[in-house]
């Protein structure tokens, strides 16, 4: 299907990632399609991630195979939408793809983040949120349309998950359903390998949580990498719909 719909949805991790692509996946129109450049990421870096075998096992480690599966290959469905993590576009995966398809940026304040991800793991580092790689790819987008992306914030879709979504899909000029509201708990056939280790949560849900609570008050070891993302969200949140 040579008109479909192509979404990519930059994040990074413990963001709301993945129960957003649970609602776009709960559209009779579309497809997901999680992380499609993980194995590669971990390929390249040779990082040791939870599941690592698994997720090398699942994926194509060549991003060339990747850019051509999720931006010029067929699809069967009007609109796919793509979960991408910010930190697995290394520097010598091309960019070029990006003009085919219609780029997005999922934000969540940084403190919220580092909260999440310090409970899956011990050791984080700035480049494990992806802030600075969001950023980069926010300022390649802009240079290739000459226009600021849609930027959409987590804190948002939890406070009104409808109205959001429906300023979202009207940036992204696809309509809005609220199908996307709700969705059947357990995973689903498009997860990752790694999915058994990070989806816990998401799986026991149905749709979006709670609204989000107080920003959360960080040990002092996470203070330096909250003050270097801090700023970076801010200037993103300035764009969000």
């Amino acid at each position: 299907m040579t008109d479909t719909i192509r979404i990519a949805m930059w994040s990074g991790p413990r963001n709301l990632s993945t129960a957003t692509m649970r609602s776009f996946g709960a559209r009779s129109d579309t497809v997901c399609i999680d992380e499609p450049f993980y194995a590669a990421y971990l390929s390249m870096t040779e990082l040791e991630h939870p599941m690592r075998e698994e997720t090398l096992a699942s994926q194509p480690h060549d991003p060339e195979a990747v850019i051509q599966a999720i931006a010029y290959e067929p699809v069967s469905a009007p609109i796919l939408y793509q979960k991408h993590m910010t930190h697995h576009m290394l520097a010598g995966i091309p960019r070029d793809w990006m003009s085919a398809v219609r780029n997005a940026f999922l934000i969540r304040h940084p403190a919220r983040v580092l909260a999440s991800y310090a409970r899956k793991s011990e050791d984080v580092k700035l480049s494990d949120i992806g802030f600075e790689q969001q950023a980069d790819l926010f300022d390649h987008v802009l240079h290739l349309t000459g226009a600021a992306p849609t930027v959409v914030d987590s804190d948002d879709i939890l406070k009104d998950p409808a109205g959001t979504l429906e300023k979202l899909c009207r940036r992204l000029e696809i309509p809005y359903s609220d199908e996307m509201l709700h969705w059947k708990a357990g995973p689903k056939p498009e997860d990752g390998a790694w999915a058994p280790h990070w989806y816990d949560s998401v799986n026991a849900s149905t749709g979006f949580g709670d609204p989000p609570g107080p920003i959360p008050e960080l040990p002092d070891e996470l203070q330096p990498i909250l003050e270097a993302a801090l700023p970076i969200y801010e200037t993103l949140a300035g764009h969000k719909v």
